[in-house]
């Protein structure tokens, strides 16, 4: 008897394991709709993403998909302009290439490239990271914000406004600046008006002599190794990414703080458009965005952290102005940023 009770006893205690384990894997898996799923998997148990996230966190974020879904993930990444050109190339030619596309310039698409759709996840995002036309959603938030390597420049020299910067002439040619950077040139002019904005800018370029980087990552990286001491601007998530990788760097807030977002859309020919659903709703999810968060993204959910916590927090204490950009306006504003920059 008291062998069977031991059995018993055992038994009981793989079956609460078992049932705790499904519990748990029910709850990290919110977003994935059983129905969606059979639908998804008829559809061939594949898709394809076209996606500017590096592959160091690109490609482990959607083995958490495949793993959940046992769909295959063709990952194709690369730089925002050419895979913009391709997805634009693509359409005209009636080409169904690709399922989802998660892209920092995503609302710079042609509208018809991408499809309405409302996934179940976006409810839990912040509503400025959602597209009013439903083509897109932010997954994470690109907040712009100077930074500056901590071994080059002390934080109790760090300006305390943009005009501040052109008092420093020991940084000429130390300085960084992404070529791309319009949206956040927008925003400096949203806040400051036309011609204090310009005057501004133009102190700024003719003291220190910014350098025009490509790439907001490559920048970053630039920064945390002291090949440049600052960034006029930057993404902090990314400026926190080479942080977390103990660069010694930091971001510092000025106001305005541009928000723009890394954000998610569904092709409108997608070749798997269940699938596609499905791969969406899984970018907005907790679990994609607590995976995110571990290399600095900032989430667009308030029920997933920072990190370092309070990075969100830290910056609506400044003033946020949030920018989407129609392809007509962004080139208009990078035609200004290139007469003010590349003209110094």
């Amino acid at each position: 008897m008291a062998r069977q009770l031991k059995k018993a006893g055992l038994a009981g205690l793989l079956l609460a394991s078992a049932l705790a384990a499904h519990a748990s894997a029910q709850e990290s898996h919110a977003w994935l709709d059983p129905k969606l799923l059979a639908a998804a998997k008829a559809e061939g148990g594949e898709m394809t993403i076209y996606s500017d996230t590096n592959e160091g966190e690109g490609l482990p974020l959607w083995k958490l998909f495949t793993d959940a879904t046992g769909i295959k993930v063709n990952y194709v990444r690369g730089a925002d302009p050419p895979l913009m050109a391709r997805m634009v190339l693509e359409y005209r030619g009636n080409q169904k290439s690709w399922d989802v596309a998660q892209l920092g310039t995503i609302d710079k698409i042609p509208p018809q490239l991408l499809q309405q759709f409302d996934p179940p996840e976006a409810k839990n995002i912040s509503p400025q990271a959602r597209d009013p036309g439903r083509r897109w959603y932010g997954l994470y938030a690109n907040y712009n914000s100077p930074a500056y390597n901590t071994d080059r420049v002390k934080a109790t020299d760090l300006p305390k406004s943009y005009a501040e910067f052109a008092q420093h002439k020991e940084w000429a040619g130390h300085v960084a600046i992404d070529h791309t950077d319009s949206e956040w040139l927008w925003a400096m002019f949203q806040y400051y008006g036309d011609a204090k904005a310009t005057a501004l800018i133009q102190n700024i370029v003719a003291t220190l002599h910014p350098v025009l980087t490509d790439g907001h990552l490559a920048q970053a990286r630039s920064v945390g190794s002291g090949e440049y001491w600052l960034s006029l601007n930057n993404f902090v998530n990314l400026t926190m990414n080479v942080r977390l990788a103990h660069g010694p760097i930091d971001y510092f807030a000025l106001d305005p703080v541009a928000l723009t977002f890394g954000a998610v859309g569904i092709s409108a020919k997608a070749p798997h458009p269940n699938t596609a659903l499905l791969a969406a709703n899984f970018a907005l999810s907790k679990e994609c965005e607590t995976f995110l968060a571990k290399f600095g993204r900032i989430p667009t959910r308030a029920d997933v952290e920072s990190n370092p916590p309070g990075i969100v927090a830290a910056l609506n204490k400044h003033k946020v102005i949030t920018v989407s950009l129609a392809p007509a306006d962004e080139h208009k504003w990078q035609q200004k940023f290139n007469d003010l920059f590349k003209g110094q």
